[in-house]
């Protein structure tokens, strides 16, 4: 996302703050199709509340059941929860980098 009102050098350090800070999809994948129904992945995500519910179901029958369900859901909404992520991080850093023009 290009920002019309930074200079070059602070577009150049937005993208490179948010490359180094942001999520990254294999490390999520990864992260869903190995330890998925213990919701790790949703930890790495920043989705702590869904992550804790999946984590509680794995420790039952019926629950880990759901959990394994819900890990394949989860293999399709990845790409769109780390855009989201992705694009408030960046979001963020342009308020850094604009707040230390002062």
């Amino acid at each position: 996302m290009i920002h019309l009102n930074l200079s070059n050098e602070e577009q150049l350090l937005v993208n490179s703050e948010s490359e180094k800070r942001g999520k990254n999809i294999v490390v999520a994948y990864l992260l869903c199709i190995f330890l998925g129904d213990l919701g790790i992945h949703r930890f790495y995500l920043g989705r702590k509340g869904s992550a804790i519910a999946q984590l509680i179901l794995t420790i039952t029958v019926m629950g880990l059941i759901v959990s394994v369900v819900w890990k394949i859901v989860d293999l399709f909404l990845i790409p769109e929860i780390i855009h989201e992520n992705n694009d408030q991080l960046e979001e963020q850093i342009v308020q850094e980098v604009i707040s230390k023009r002062s």
